[in-house]
């Protein structure tokens, strides 16, 4: 005998209506990238459509000159945020990375080892954040806000109201320059550093306990993974990433000054949150940070060529940043329910 099911009800057609609405809500948060491309994609034909010289090569490859320092420490920050971890001292260690280097250079050193006193500076400030979070148990948010005033403030007291300028050609070289007078060298800097990161991070098993510890760490020490040296490498990791910003930045524009980067931190946090990295950790990858990086950039680049002041950018990166850290958690609390 066979027993017939009875059609669906009302309520449970609306069931299943509402679990196939959760599911593309799923579906997005796991493609985040697919949506970073495709608004990348809307912000190149806005631009073009709006903006007669926006599509002109020269203009396109010089804007890259505007983020790429920003994104080789958004690198970094992408694997730190991923533990759980956060660094809000890195536009500070840019600006003491630079004085150092301004230093270094009215005392005679050659211009290569300007490159090796950034980042060993970077380095330095890299390993006071590390210590204090992992040998000490802060938390890494008050830590560095602390480290940033002191980076910040030494800054000063060593600068005061004077600048370091007369910098070596070398600077200017790779702050500045090109390759094969097409592609700038901190850009193709960006790409390679990129490339490594995410080889790093998606392909190793360095890159798998880096998302083990963001996704919990407490698991991750029983299970043998060293926790606080991976912390602590990759606070000395984001200072060196820091250091190198300093040595091209201070290339570019061709001098030191105490409100070098000023305000960086809060334009690097918000492309790698962007990006897909988790607040929460455990989850991000370095396609979407790359993904996110070009979007700003493309954005910032539009409001430039249309003149419009750079006040609004920074209300730009404000709405961004709430915005991609209130989405997620209301799809998934939607989700929930």
């Amino acid at each position: 005998m066979s027993i017939m099911s009875e059609p669906p009800t009302n309520a449970t057609s609306r069931y299943r209506i509402e679990e196939r609405a959760r599911f593309r809500a799923g579906d997005i948060l796991r493609h985040w990238e697919f949506l970073l491309a495709l608004l990348l994609v809307a912000v190149f034909c806005a631009n073009s459509l709006l903006l007669p010289h926006f599509l002109d090569p020269y203009n396109l490859a010089d804007s890259t000159f505007n983020f790429s320092e920003k994104a080789l420490i958004a690198l970094p920050m992408a694997l730190l945020i991923i533990c759980r971890e956060i660094d809000i001292s890195v536009s500070a260690v840019i600006a003491l990375s630079s004085v150092a280097m301004g230093l270094a250079n009215q005392y005679g050193v050659p211009p290569a080892g300007l490159l090796v006193v950034g980042i060993a500076t970077g380095i330095a400030c890299g390993t006071l954040n590390g210590v204090l979070v992992t040998r000490m148990g802060l938390p890494s948010i008050v830590v560095t806000i602390g480290s940033m005033s002191l980076f910040r403030g030494l800054a000063s007291v060593v600068l005061g109201d004077q600048a370091f300028t007369n910098y070596p050609e070398l600077l200017g070289e790779w702050g500045q320059g090109y390759f094969f007078d097409v592609l700038p060298r901190p850009f193709v800097l960006l790409l390679v550093a990129a490339a490594l990161f995410a080889l790093a991070l998606h392909a190793t098993a360095w890159g798998r306990r880096i998302y083990a510890i963001g996704t919990n760490p407490v698991a991750a020490r029983f299970s043998g993974i060293a926790v606080d040296r991976y912390r602590l490498a990759l606070f000395i990791l984001t200072g060196a990433m820091a250091g190198l910003a300093a040595f091209l930045l201070t290339g570019r524009i061709g001098s030191t000054r105490p409100n070098i980067a000023l305000g960086w931190e809060l334009e690097v946090i918000t492309v790698v949150i962007l990006g897909g990295v988790s607040i929460a950790g455990g989850t991000g990858t370095i396609g979407g940070v790359m993904l996110a990086v070009l979007t700003l950039g493309m954005v910032t680049y539009g409001l430039a060529l249309a003149n419009i002041p750079g006040i609004i950018m920074t209300i730009v990166v404000g709405m961004l940043l709430l915005v991609t850290i209130a989405v997620p958690r209301l799809l998934r609390g939607r989700h929930t329910r």
